[in-house]
């Protein structure tokens, strides 16, 4: 085998074992981070391969007002999570799959997760599920157009609509590309970042936006639609939510890191990088309470602009 056919190889097989063996771990080393900041030893970092692990041997106990949408939630949420982590480039390597205009199938998989978890929970027919995916729709619809305004200023940037050359082409002009650090802190990309960081903790439903350890009735946004999952198909909601921790995470660690000669370096500064971002958002945790429901549209409004004055400013 030539050598550039062996590292194409060597990049999958790292892509894959990334996508399916990494994801529990976030969550690990966010909880581990809220622990020792309130002083307390708190849960293993693998705890929750131990709870995956666990779950999986269990069956599953359904209502009787379910049908198969309540399965195929899920199930779809974690496939359309999947085929999107293929579309994102790990550690500036190729991503599997890579094409122009890749990155609005990207958006609309995103989209498609969401969509399928808010018919599962609508399928229970409770009122109280029915409450979390109307704030999960709502908070979605102000989340969603940052992520397009960071999409559009990097494509303006970059001339292409595919993630790969979006995310690691570090200048964002023509002319900047190639300069480093200075092009790297350029003030569009720190809008961008800025943005993507308030979508990165909306989407993945973590403080100041919601509360993943709450059981409180009237606070409670992700982790109401998922009350009545149990065995196997509880597994997948928490594999899908960590799953989709990397997968946005990955955005924003592509595009803060440089990119280095070797491929085995990017590789330990992408993975160096996610876990920043899982200490990042543990620190935020810790020093932020929860916003009252009547602030959080405010909070991603924000994240909104940010985004909107990134793109205006590379317009101009």
């Amino acid at each position: 085998m030539s050598q550039p056919l062996l590292s194409t190889a060597l990049n999958l097989l790292l892509h894959a074992l990334a996508v399916l063996l990494l994801p529990p771990l976030i969550p690990g080393l966010i909880a581990k981070v809220k622990a020792r900041m309130a002083g307390r030893t708190g849960p293993p970092v693998l705890q929750l391969y131990y709870d995956l692990a666990k779950l999986s041997r269990k069956e599953a106990v359904f209502s009787r007002t379910t049908t198969w949408i309540f399965l195929a939630g899920p199930v779809g949420t974690v496939a359309a999570v999947l085929v999107a982590s293929l579309m994102v480039p790990f550690g500036h390597t190729p991503a599997p799959i890579s094409f122009e205009g890749d990155v609005i199938l990207f958006a609309y998989l995103l989209g498609l997760a969401r969509f399928l978890t808010v018919l599962s929970a609508l399928d229970t027919g409770s009122a109280f599920e029915g409450m979390g995916a109307a704030r999960e729709v709502t908070f979605s619809a102000l989340a969603e157009p940052a992520l397009f305004f960071g999409f559009a200023a990097l494509a303006k940037a970059t001339g292409s609509l595919s993630l790969a050359p979006m995310l690691v082409g570090h200048g964002l002009t023509p002319q900047a590309q190639g300069m480093g650090t200075a092009a790297h802190l350029s003030g569009p990309l720190i809008l961008i970042l800025a943005g993507w960081s308030i979508v990165y903790l909306a989407e993945n439903a973590r403080i100041p936006v919601d509360d993943p350890n709450t059981h409180l009735e009237l606070t409670m946004i992700h982790e109401v639609m998922v009350l009545d999952h149990s065995g196997r198909p509880f597994a997948l909601v928490l594999y899908g939510a960590s799953l989709k921790l990397v997968v946005l995470g990955a955005l924003l660690v592509d595009l803060l890191l440089p990119r280095l000669a070797h491929g085995w370096m990017n590789w330990l500064m992408f993975l160096a990088g996610l876990g920043g971002l899982a200490l990042a958002v543990g620190l935020v945790e810790s020093m932020t309470a929860r916003f009252r429901m009547t602030k959080v549209p405010q909070f991603l409004l924000a994240g909104v602009l940010a985004s909107a004055f990134a793109f205006l400013l590379l317009l101009v």
